[in-house]
């Protein structure tokens, strides 16, 4: 209990013991939390690890990044910039350019804001790490609107988990099994991809769900299938028929 709640203390516990009908001396709790090493409130509740940040604010909590693709036929490196909503998965590719400039990123901050509308207001935290293309341009457009960016430690990426998860992702299931040809090229693959990955890819923080399905889950009783082919078959949907 008191590990998972920061800000109780011993007679709060020793509340919550005796609802579960433990009856329990306030200073029994103050023995086992000193014998566990675990401080006292509200001492322990300025103790917050990464790890418990990330999980308090999912709901309110963004991330975002930039992963290139080359070209095979312009050898030109294209830069993608995307963000993601950390509690639903949902993903907002939002550019690519050949020049990830403090001028372009900051474009990129009012695009997002644009595509969440007045969702923007749902969200605290933006996670970024400390390239040279975020300016504090870039931070004071989603300051702006309320959204407080949080740098990473350098040079941690693990801190960024969740847009590093989604990089790994995106590489293996696309960007690395086609030969891209252009810009344009590439983002036609980043539209097709972003709509799987948002509406149909099933995902495991998810409980095997999309961010945002577009298709009602099927009653039970379907006899067949039809797959629908992404990216030319580089991976398949796949739909119930009806009996």
């Amino acid at each position: 209990m008191a590990r998972e709640n920061a800000g109780w203390g011993y007679r709060r516990i020793q509340g919550e013991l005796l609802k579960l009908g433990h009856q329990v001396a306030a200073s029994t709790v103050r023995r086992v939390l000193k014998r566990l090493r675990i401080p006292p409130s509200p001492r322990r509740d300025t103790d917050t690890s990464w790890r418990q940040f990330l999980r308090t604010q999912t709901a309110s909590l963004m991330a975002c990044d930039l992963f290139h693709v080359d070209c095979a036929v312009t050898l030109k490196r294209v830069h993608v910039f995307f963000v993601i909503e950390v509690a639903t998965r949902y993903v907002h590719i939002l550019g690519t350019t050949t020049n990830p400039d403090g001028a372009w990123t900051t474009q990129q901050a009012r695009n997002l804001l644009m595509d969440l509308g007045d969702r923007a207001n749902d969200f605290r935290f933006l996670i970024r790490d400390r390239a040279g293309q975020f300016t504090t341009s870039f931070d004071a457009v989603l300051a702006a609107a309320g959204i407080k960016v949080v740098r990473i430690p350098p040079p941690c990426p693990r801190a960024n988990c969740y847009a590093e998860r989604f990089v790994g992702t995106i590489r293996r299931e696309a960007t690395d099994r086609l030969l891209i040809i252009n810009e344009h090229h590439l983002r036609t693959v980043l539209d097709h991809y972003a709509a799987h990955y948002n509406h149909r890819r099933p995902h495991r923080a998810l409980q095997l769900s999309p961010p945002r399905p577009d298709h009602p889950i099927p009653e039970p009783g379907y006899t067949s299938t039809r797959r629908r082919p992404v990216l030319g078959g580089l991976t398949n949907e796949h739909e119930p028929i009806a009996a």
